[in-house]
């Protein structure tokens, strides 16, 4: 490789198609820019767009558009696909000693905020409904679609998106997820319901994907005595600071510029993370496997990554590869019943209170009070995740989540008192905010290099299946008690608490060569 081409492959953070791939950005954020005129005009009357015929211009910018993202995904993907083992093992790892410096500290800060990009999308669902609903003149049956077709999308994504990061390199999937955020930002721009449920099944698939890859890659390139916390940390953050960020944005833009605006977020949000791209590392793995030596050479000097010899295999390998399919099973199931708990019964937590005689205010400000734990949630468990245990962290969330729903069980008399309500309230959101905090990182230390992004995404996919199927029973009618929901859930939660137990592992601190030995 001559020392020009070196100097080119360091210039760029994608490989040698990067003046493609940037052309293609170019082609979207134009593309996008060209449907502000008529947002423009619809806020001069009242942000409607309902029933108006899209403008030249609109039609310029979605042909821009679609010319941009089959560019930039072109571009991004390496010329020369080298094919590898998919249980390929870690090569490169920090040595324990590491310490935690200043670039592992900027990759923190930017995935962090790439989360907190990624989780504002989803989030921003319940703040444009109702808009959204008075502007089309729809039924809450037809507009329930909205948040089905979304959440379909994130679990597809999730999938979709780590298989991807498998194959082609994780800092090129999250390049791809943010194209795709970019691209479908325009749904706010869109006159007709159905145009705005296409946009957001894809602003779906895009947000899905983040999630898993960015476990990955921090699994990859953090120093083993660090990697717990730094997870946990940031993973929860990302997912507490989208819901913060969503929330502000409806109460800063949407009484001036309408829900549309709402969707517009991820042009400038996503164009900041494209720019922050630089100090997204690759996993180095795929480095080397591209011939891209200077980035390796790089990258072993900022994060003190090195090649290291593969772990010798215990005698029991045998016996924890068996466990190891057992403990995929356990983390699906884990995964599946929290969806539930978060989609399902705390989402009809409001209905079910009012029902019960409580007020909307009231009700409202029994939950504000039981979310006010989330974030000291997330601190508690990364704490202890790092510094307790991995595994018995995740079962002990679960636990707490499972006693949660046990107290709402208890009979309509007893829990008319507000502060046993609250207190049940408070352990089924402290359970469930500490249970996703760990589970993911737990999922991305269990898997090889090889599949780690899928199995990743797998997990992730299915936190997000629960969604799609209570959504799908909110389409028909169908909205369970909070009792006969906790009822039907206490099975499986109370099965993945103990398979977690049964088949999990330790992974506090452990290389990740040392756990790719046992499996």
């Amino acid at each position: 490789m001559t020392k020009s081409n070196h100097a080119v492959r360091r210039a760029s953070v994608i490989g040698e198609r990067w003046p493609i791939f940037w052309a293609g950005c170019a082609a979207i954020s134009i593309g996008v820019a060209l449907h502000l005129p008529m947002l423009a005009m619809a806020h001069q009357m009242g942000n409607h767009l309902a029933g108006m015929p899209m403008d030249g211009w609109m039609y310029a910018g979605m042909a821009l558009i679609l010319l941009g993202v089959p560019a930039a995904i072109f571009g991004a993907l390496p010329k020369h696909r080298v094919r590898h083992d998919a249980h390929a093992g870690t090569m490169f790892e920090a040595p324990d000693e590491t310490p935690f410096g200043r670039w592992h500290g900027t990759v923190l800060l930017v995935l962090t905020l790439g989360l907190v990009i990624d989780t504002m999308k989803p989030a921003t669902l319940g703040f444009v409904l109702p808009g959204m609903r008075n502007e089309y003149g729809i039924p809450p049956a037809s507009a329930a679609m909205l948040p089905f077709v979304a959440l379909l999308g994130t679990t597809i994504g999730s999938f979709v998106w780590g298989w991807l990061a498998d194959i082609y390199g994780r800092r090129v999937s999250i390049l791809l997820s943010t194209i795709l955020f970019v691209s479908t930002s325009i749904c706010g721009a869109m006159p007709s319901f159905e145009w705005n449920l296409l946009m957001c099944f894809l602003m779906g698939c895009s947000a899905g994907g983040m999630l898993p890859v960015v476990y990955t890659l921090l699994a990859e390139v953090m120093p083993p005595r660090h990697r717990s916390w730094v997870l946990v940390l940031v993973g929860g953050t990302g997912l507490v600071g989208g819901y913060l960020a969503a929330s502000g944005a409806a109460h800063l833009f949407e009484p001036a510029f309408g829900w549309r605006s709402l969707w517009l977020q991820g042009f400038p949000t996503g164009l900041l993370l494209l720019a922050l791209a630089r100090w997204i590392p690759e996993s180095p793995r795929f480095l080397l496997e591209q011939g891209r030596e200077a980035e390796l050479a790089q990258m072993a000097h900022r994060f003190g990554i090195v090649r290291r010899p593969a772990a010798p295999v215990p005698q029991d390998a045998a016996s924890a590869a068996q466990h190891h399919g057992q403990l995929t099973a356990a983390l699906v199931i884990s995964a599946l019943s929290w969806s539930f708990v978060t989609f399902g019964l705390l989402l009809w937590l409001p209905s079910d209170l009012q029902d019960r005689g409580f007020t909307a205010e009231l009700a409202s400000g029994i939950i504000a009070s039981s979310a006010l734990v989330a974030l000291p949630t997330i601190m508690v468990a990364a704490l202890l995740y790092s510094r307790w245990s991995s595994k018995w962290t995740l079962v002990g969330t679960i636990v707490l989540t499972l006693v949660g729903l046990g107290g709402a069980l208890l009979p309509a008399t007893t829990l008319s008192s507000p502060p046993l309500l609250i207190a049940v309230i408070a352990m089924l959101v402290v359970g469930s905010n500490g249970m996703i905090a760990v589970l993911l990182p737990y999922a991305a230390e269990n898997y090889p290099l090889g599949v780690r992004g899928r199995a990743t995404g797998l997990i992730a996919a299915s936190s997000k299946f629960g969604g799609v199927a209570v959504q799908g029973f909110a389409l028909i009618g169908l909205i369970p008690t909070l009792g006969g929901a906790a009822l039907a859930l206490l099975v499986p939660m109370a099965a993945s608490a103990g398979l977690v137990g049964y088949a999990g592992r330790e992974t506090r601190g452990r290389s990740l060569r040392e756990l790719e030995a046992e499996v």
